[in-house]
């Protein structure tokens, strides 16, 4: 299907691209790499007004070591990401994550910021931003302003980041010594996950001292499983790992669809927490 037409926009600066939505109005869409946009339009369930291009906007991409943290801009590809070697030590759940996003050619084109942005229910990422704490930094006319990611995934395709505004990076705390994984389940190669557990894992004395949880596809948000995180501390076995995992599918509303009913979903849940918790902790 042809997309409606619109006007578009290829923005310089943070500031150009900030002015063009001023500009635009309600009905201007920003575009990464298209990957999450472009599909919408063909399928005319978003008929923009402008579509402003922030893809050679300088400010918006690279990874930074920042001590403690390391920052990702916003326009920063999946393959970045994925090939860092700062992200692949620091921050292995987060590589492996995108690593398993689509295929080869969205990863090469598909943005980070993007995909977080889009906020569809079923992506890979948004787990592992809930999981580890991650800051995300937003511009506007007024200024920047940093939201925690708790507060950044606000419901289906809705975030934080206002119509006027857009996302300028995420900030991940820097995990060295942790153990990371991401397991996921769907029924084709390159699908959506049918459910996807992002788990960080701290081991000392060959027991769990600290873990971190996130899921996706199973409800409207990313879920950060605390009980499971809570009940993982002290664990050193896979029955043990087995039993906290019993406990990710507490406070869970998936959906049912043509993949997958709820019951199966939520068993799902538990069966790939244990998995991704095992695997990020070195335990069989």
């Amino acid at each position: 299907m042809i997309p409606v037409a619109f006007d578009y926009k290829k923005a310089s600066s943070v500031e150009d691209a900030l002015a063009a939505l001023a500009e635009g109005g309600e009905d201007a869409k920003l575009m990464g790499g298209g990957q999450s946009l472009v599909p919408v339009l063909r399928l005319r369930l978003n008929a923009p007004s402008v579509v402003v291009d922030c893809s050679s906007i300088p400010e918006l991409k690279g990874i930074k070591d920042e001590g403690g943290k390391i920052v990702i801009g916003a326009g920063t590809t999946h393959h970045a990401v994925m090939n860092d070697p700062a992200v692949k030590s620091s921050l292995k759940v987060l590589a492996d994550a995108t690593a398993s996003v689509a295929d080869p050619q969205i990863r090469h084109r598909g943005t980070l910021g993007g995909a977080l942005a889009h906020s569809d229910p079923r992506a890979d990422q948004p787990p592992v931003a809930l999981a580890l704490d991650a800051e995300f930094t937003i511009a506007g006319a007024t200024g920047q302003r940093c939201v925690a990611a708790a507060d950044f995934f606000q419901g289906p395709f809705e975030t934080a980041v206002g119509p006027d505004e857009i996302l300028v990076s995420i900030a991940f705390p820097k995990l060295d010594g942790w153990g990371g994984h991401y397991e996921k389940f769907n029924r084709a190669a390159q699908a959506w996950s049918i459910i996807g557990v992002a788990a960080a894992v701290r081991v000392e004395g060959g027991k769990i001292a600290e873990a971190r949880i996130g899921l996706t596809n199973v409800g409207g948000t990313p879920h950060r499983a605390s009980a499971v995180e809570q009940a993982l501390v002290g664990a050193s076995s896979i029955a043990e790992v087995e039993a906290a995992s019993m406990y990710a599918s507490d406070n869970l509303s998936p959906f049912a669809d043509e993949d997958a009913d709820v019951d199966y979903r939520l068993h799902l849940a538990r069966v790939l927490t244990a998995r991704s918790v095992a695997k990020a902790a070195g335990i069989s």
